[in-house]
């Protein structure tokens, strides 16, 4: 009798752009797809590849080159440069890989590629598979950018008020920062702006986000994308619904674990002001002393995280002077957040961190640095009720008293218990966009089924 065949798991190759806030992700993403029978091939540059720590072993890892393999821009490099090589030997180099897969037998059917990376879509049609993808912010700012490239929105920006179909109005200081750096630098700007430079091309297009946290936008844009997906937050499942009890990491980082929770578990339910700006936000001297100052002068306990070549602006014996807070190098956020004992966030409200929050329902304080920090920041305090963003004096400036201010709003007055209830709204909604029969959940399985058709 003739054995039946085995059906053949569609694989995806995954590419994420080389930083934190781009592979955290879209590895998630690739976790849940493996869950679902998918194939993945999760890869990097080969200069970011050895942070790639605890990956799944089901999910296998490649790298390619973005033509600086032993460190990204070094300096006095342009990052036109670096956008330019990268598309070059990145396209390159992405070609080799799939060819070399192929002769081996491992063919790829699909290329979900980071959208900072339009440059893979036209490998992944060269070689005829599908191409997805992948936006990493949230649809307020990709469609900011989306109309300059329509050139519906110029630089600089010629109104004081910014209208763009279903959104909320937005003045300058609601705006990306590179609007305001394009004169000295355009590169950046003009990188964002080019991942939709051949997006409508793209067989899908998916967001980490959840339908509901954007219905009118998302609506707008599956008009004009009928593709369009939103398939998050992409964030380890047990955080949202204690499934998956392996799944508690993005498994990409490589520092040790800490006592933060340890130290967390001794304090009161909602008396612990957490803050921490992320990877990147580098604050001046002024900044951080006027940071420290607060905290300490507040009544609560803190636990902030100051990275290690951060730890030079604080005041002098700092660390060893505080009696009511923690500061250490680095912490599991996610695990910090969940903890009862956080009552406030203070953060730089990167796309990830905000969606964490959104996630595990704690109210925020916000301290833009750049990108779209001041976006999320507009749209957590003034759309989605769950923050205050930190007034700035002419220097740029948050100064202590306006801190201390916005801390007593969240953990003391009416607002802060509004902000409270709004974002337990919030985390429930989440759940439920991510359970059976939710947006996010029918969403994924959509695209999972089309994989194993097409």
């Amino acid at each position: 009798m003739e054995k039946k065949s085995i059906a053949r798991k569609p694989h995806c190759l995954v590419l994420p752009f080389q930083s934190q806030g781009h592979v955290n992700p879209m590895l998630q993403f690739s976790k849940l797809l493996d869950r679902h029978g998918v194939k993945i091939t999760l890869v990097t540059t080969r200069s970011y590849y050895h942070n790639l720590q605890n990956v799944p072993p089901s999910i296998a890892t490649e790298s390619i080159s973005d033509g600086f393999d032993k460190g990204w821009i070094s300096e006095g490099e342009s990052f036109k440069a670096y956008s330019d090589k990268l598309w070059q030997v990145g396209s390159q180099t992405l070609a080799d890989l799939i060819e070399k897969l192929d002769k081996l037998g491992d063919h790829v059917d699909c290329v979900i590629y980071d959208s900072f990376f339009p440059w893979a879509l036209d490998v992944a049609k060269r070689f005829g598979i599908v191409g997805v993808a992948y936006l990493t912010q949230n649809m307020t700012v990709n469609s900011i950018y989306y109309h300059v490239h329509l050139g519906k929105l110029q630089v600089p920006l010629k109104e004081s008020e910014i209208s763009l179909p279903n959104l909320p109005t937005l003045q300058h200081e609601d705006m990306p920062s590179f609007f305001f750096t394009y004169k000295e630098d355009p590169s950046l700007f003009d990188f964002f702006v080019a991942q939709f430079s051949n997006i409508d091309k793209a067989d899908w297009i998916l967001c980490n986000i959840f339908y509901e946290l954007d219905k009118e936008i998302v609506d707008w844009f599956m008009e004009i994308w009928p593709k369009f997906r939103s398939v998050g937050p992409s964030i380890p499942f047990f955080f949202l619904d204690k499934q998956y009890e392996d799944d508690q990491d993005y498994g990409i980082t490589n520092f040790k674990r800490d006592k933060c929770i340890e130290w967390l578990d001794d304090k009161p339910k909602g008396s612990v002001i957490y803050v921490s700006f992320g990877s990147i936000a580098s604050f001046s001297e002024e900044q951080m002393h006027e940071l420290a100052c607060c905290l300490t002068e507040c009544t609560y306990h803190f636990l902030w995280v100051v990275r290690g070549n951060e730890e030079t602006k604080l005041p002098k014996d700092f660390k060893k002077r505080i009696e009511n807070g923690l500061v250490v190098t680095w912490c599991f956020q996610l695990k910090v957040l969940a903890h009862e004992a956080i009552g406030c966030f203070v953060t730089h409200y990167g796309w990830n961190s905000t969606l964490e929050t959104l996630c595990l329902g704690v109210p925020t304080i916000g301290i833009p640095y750049w990108s779209d920090q001041s976006t999320n920041a507009k749209l957590m305090t003034n759309v989605w009720k769950i923050g205050l963003k930190a007034p700035i004096d002419d220097n740029k400036i948050v100064r202590r008293e306006d801190l201390k201010h916005c801390i007593k709003e969240i953990m003391e007055n009416e607002k802060g218990k509004e902000m409270k209830s709004n974002a337990i709204q919030w985390k429930t909604s989440i759940l439920k966009a991510i359970s059976n029969g939710g947006s996010s959940h029918n969403n994924i399985l959509e695209f999972r089924n089309s994989l194993f058709h097409s």
